[in-house]
């Protein structure tokens, strides 16, 4: 197979098949309108842009069109972007498929939910238990599908499910050093935390915020999927109205889009988990893309920082 997007460095030439995961009009400087491409293979994506579009090149080179490109890797106010020489749609004759494409979350899908269902086993409160397995059970094929988010962490395919599962193992080392937390209540707001993005956004490939999404959002969309589930199983206790509250709370502050904040113990912990998680994925993609001594590409959601790997650094440890 051929090298991947990410893996070529400044001023090298590549000449591959890539998939457009979104595409954007503009107007240049000089008020002719161009395209701004992200492409993607299952290494990554690159940003480049298509000059002087013509009229039919915005449905020609939509989100979700495979092409080939040729062009070269040039350095742009600190990251890579790809300078295009050549681009066309890619022929019927050369079957090459959409999944090909597609990043995907290091763990098998089904031994991800696999574990999942462990952890909900293991669950004693028979209310936590029931309404966990419940929603799971209701929205389980697509939580094994869809990234946790559309840019910034976890952003593949399976990205939500191997997401949930990091948090699940953090929180087990965690209860094992604070056993005054509730397990039963933390495996269970981990797994049902994000689970409203099976609603708030479009899917796992080019995947958009879908209308609920932008005017409800997965934290809204899921505290009444939480209520509907106890009406459904007849639930009525205090487990219901906790499990909600970790929900809305576990972005941490108002203006991080948490309608309240982290005020019982597991939702505080939960908070933590989850940012955790995010930013170690973060910044584990993009050093995977640095040589030792030299730095990443600024990070956004990281305070827009770039982190440097170290030399003498073990990554098999």
């Amino acid at each position: 197979m051929a090298k991947g997007i990410m893996t070529y460095d400044v001023g090298e030439q590549v000449d591959l098949h890539l998939l457009i995961k979104s595409s954007t009009k503009g107007i240049a400087s000089n008020g002719k309108p161009f395209l701004t491409l992200i492409l993607q293979d299952q290494s990554g994506d690159i940003e480049a842009k298509l000059w002087d579009a013509k009229q039919n090149d915005e449905l020609t080179y939509a989100a979700q069109t495979i092409v080939k490109v040729v062009g070269d890797i040039h350095h742009y106010r600190g990251r890579n972007q790809l300078k295009l020489r050549n681009i066309r749609p890619v022929a019927e004759n050369e079957q090459i498929r959409i999944d090909d494409f597609l990043e995907t979350a290091p763990i098998p899908k089904h031994d991800m939910m696999d574990t999942i269902m462990q952890y909900i086993f293991d669950m004693k409160n028979p209310n936590i238990q029931r309404v966990t397995r419940h929603l799971l059970k209701k929205y389980g094929q697509e939580f094994a599908d869809y990234p946790a988010a559309t840019k910034n962490h976890h952003e593949f395919v399976s990205g939500l499910a191997y997401h949930v599962v990091s948090m699940l193992h953090l929180a087990k080392s965690i209860v094992d050093l604070y056993p005054s937390l509730d397990r039963d209540l933390l495996y269970s707001g981990i797994i049902l935390h994000d689970l409203g993005k099976v609603k708030e956004l479009s899917g796992p490939v080019s995947t958009t915020y879908t209308v609920e999404g932008n005017l409800i959002g997965h934290i809204s969309i899921m505290v009444t999927e939480i209520a509907k589930a106890a009406e459904e199983l007849g639930i009525d206790s205090e487990e219901i109205l906790i499990l909600q509250h970790l929900v809305l709370s576990h972005h941490g502050k108002g203006e991080w889009g948490s309608p309240k904040p982290p005020m019982v113990r597991e939702a505080e912990i939960l908070h933590y988990i989850d940012n955790l998680d995010a930013k170690m994925n973060m910044m584990d993609r993009a050093l995977e893309h640095v040589k030792p001594g030299e730095y990443t590409e600024r990070i956004f959601a990281l305070e827009n920082r770039s982190f440097y790997k170290p030399t003498f650094h073990n990554e098999s440890s």
